[in-house]
């Protein structure tokens, strides 16, 4: 019999997160209550930082982050290339200029490019966490810092990725994190802010209910007694949210240790195959591998990657492309008119990119026969005599 569809991705969720959601539907507090405080707390203790406020999505995290630092039209923000849509919508959002730069070899954005695009007008640049892998930070933010300009780290694959043995949200003054399915830890849609600046903190959790502020003469009269400071965004996390995040955040560092298993199984069975290119740990940077991204060598394998994504499908297996360059994409091509030749690297890696399943739910079977199927993919895209010498380099 057919083995069935093994998917690209699929949460892991417990028996205890169930019993909080339940137990949270009882109690009556369905939005932002006791438990999301409880969340908050420990996931700040988690990273090493100060604060931590829960929200409904790493694209509010952002969004937020750029008004509390009062980022709108005239300035610039520099985003890569590569990275989800999200990342630069948020800039449009507040009506400012979205300044796109290219990555490096390792995917990750490129302190040189962003140097080269700093400006009179830049006020921020957010740097992406690629994969689950930390960017080269203490060079943005010496650089950031030199050129007074703020960071805001995207991290909305990388929670629980380390950077110079310090998780990732730890330094700098603000990090957004997701807990989509698909991520490290998920709460279903969710996401994270953290940072240790106090008067920053403050004006991010104002902004995350509406710009609603409380003195001591609300507690003593009522929750219907506040003031509007400003016009905030409805973005906070409910305790139904939080519930599943407070035993997602238990499990994480053993969903991290599963990934990083599950890559180094991929990794040594792949790592005699001229046809791959494969994803690696820099120093000082440990993956924490939300995506296992390869690169197809389409001279060698013969093989397009397109073809290859359709081949993996025809063989029961899940993939993805992470991602789609965004001055690709209609609107930031046709606004900001951007040749690719400004984007070298995101331009030659595009079409060669490749994010294979890798989950903690994956059993060691799930992984072999994704091993099995990329190898026979590559065997039957050679001619028959090179079969046996593929199927030899990933024994």
């Amino acid at each position: 019999m057919r083995s069935p569809f093994l998917p690209y991705s699929v949460p892991y969720i417990g028996d205890e997160e169930i019993a909080e959601v339940i137990d949270s539907l009882r109690n009556g507090f369905l939005t932002a209550g006791p438990k999301v405080k409880i969340f908050e707390a420990q996931f700040a203790d988690f990273i090493g930082t100060k604060h931590a406020i829960a929200v409904n999505s790493c694209t509010a995290a952002l969004e937020l982050a750029l008004a509390a630092l009062d980022i709108g039209p005239g300035d610039e923000v520099i985003v890569p290339t590569l990275t989800f849509c999200a990342t630069a919508n948020v800039v449009e959002h507040r009506r400012a200029t979205t300044v796109l730069v290219d990555v490096g070899e390792d995917l990750q954005i490129d302190a040189e490019a962003v140097e080269r695009a700093i400006s009179h007008k830049t006020r921020a640049v957010i740097p992406v966490h690629y994969g689950g892998q930390a960017c080269d930070l203490k060079s943005v933010l010496q650089l950031a810092n030199r050129k007074g300009v703020a960071v805001i780290q995207d991290a909305a694959h990388s929670v629980g990725t380390e950077y110079d043995q310090r998780k990732i949200g730890a330094d700098g003054l603000v990090t957004a994190f997701s807990f989509y399915p698909s991520k490290n830890m998920t709460t279903g849609e969710g996401g994270m802010l953290t940072t240790s600046d106090n008067r920053l903190a403050e004006r991010l959790r104002v902004l995350s209910l509406h710009g609603i502020r409380r003195d001591s003469a609300s507690k003593e009269i009522g929750p219907w007694l506040y003031e509007i400071y400003e016009p905030g965004y409805k973005a906070k996390m409910t305790d139904l949210q939080a519930s599943i995040g407070i035993h997602q955040l238990r499990r994480l560092e053993g969903f991290i240790s599963r990934r990083r298993e599950i890559a180094q199984i991929y990794s040594d069975a792949f790592k005699n195959l001229p046809e791959l290119v494969l994803p690696v740990d820099l120093p000082g940077r440990p993956h924490a591998y939300h995506l296992y991204t390869v690169r197809i060598v389409a001279e060698r394998c013969r093989l397009q990657r397109d073809t290859f994504i359709q081949q993996l499908k025809k063989a029961g297996i899940g993939s993805s492309v992470h991602f789609i360059p965004l001055h690709r994409h209609p609107y930031y091509r046709d606004k900001y008119e951007y040749p690719a030749t400004s984007f070298p690297v995101a331009e030659a890696f595009f079409p060669k990119i490749l994010s294979l399943p890798l989950y903690p739910k994956m059993s060691d079977g799930d992984v072999l026969r994704v091993i099995s199927a990329v190898r026979d993919i590559i065997c039957a895209a050679q001619n028959a005599r090179h079969c046996s010498s593929v199927q030899r380099r990933t024994s």
